[in-house]
């Protein structure tokens, strides 16, 4: 399955997917029969590869969506969809998560008017995010935000290019994350056993 990691390579013919579409080797065409543990875990590393988390992190956040009020599984993406280094990439301002993450670390961003160098911070409400004046001038940001007409916007965020910012109108919906095709229930099922 595609998922977006290398930036505009995915959208390409030079995609690694779309030229091969079954794991090197030579039994890598061969039929797998997979085992329920291995669809849940499959799906449990597909959501963590696409949003850049890791094991422990990951096991944290599916803790905090199933303290929060509503289903755990929509809980969790929209706790993974509010994180700086997603929203920075949602808006534009990098290509992948690895440069939105990149960006984030090396000080360009500013949410509320302050400076924040944390990919994992979490977005609310109403939280106003923007490049700092000094890293407006970025050739490799600017081309970014130049494709990014194809690709839009979501909903649930505003986003004024000639300003370098955007803003959190609201909390995402499980229709807007990145992955439509992904099943959240199989990630709850593998950590209720």
């Amino acid at each position: 399955m595609k998922l977006f990691l290398k930036a505009e390579r995915c959208n390409t013919d030079k995609c690694g997917i779309v030229r091969r579409s079954y794991p090197p080797g030579q039994h890598g065409q061969a039929r797998i029969k997979h085992s329920e543990y291995s669809l849940q875990l499959r799906e449990k590393q597909k959501i963590r590869r696409v949003y850049g988390v890791l094991e422990r992190q990951f096991r944290g956040y599916f803790d905090r969506a199933a303290r929060m009020k509503g289903v755990t599984g929509d809980n969790l993406l929209q706790i993974l969809e509010r994180r700086l280094d997603n929203v920075v990439q949602r808006m534009g301002f990098a290509g992948s998560k690895k440069e939105a993450r990149q960006i984030v670390r090396h000080g360009h961003m500013l949410v509320n008017g302050k400076k924040v160098n944390i990919p994992s911070y979490l977005l609310k409400s109403g939280d106003v995010v923007e490049l700092r004046e000094k890293s407006r001038g970025i050739a490799h940001i600017q081309q970014t935000l130049a494709s990014v007409e194809k690709r839009g916007f979501p909903s649930w965020l505003e986003v004024d290019k000639t300003q370098f910012r955007g803003k959190v109108l609201s909390l995402p919906a499980r229709d807007e994350s990145i992955l439509p095709t992904v099943k959240e229930q199989l990630v709850v099922e593998l950590y209720s056993k």
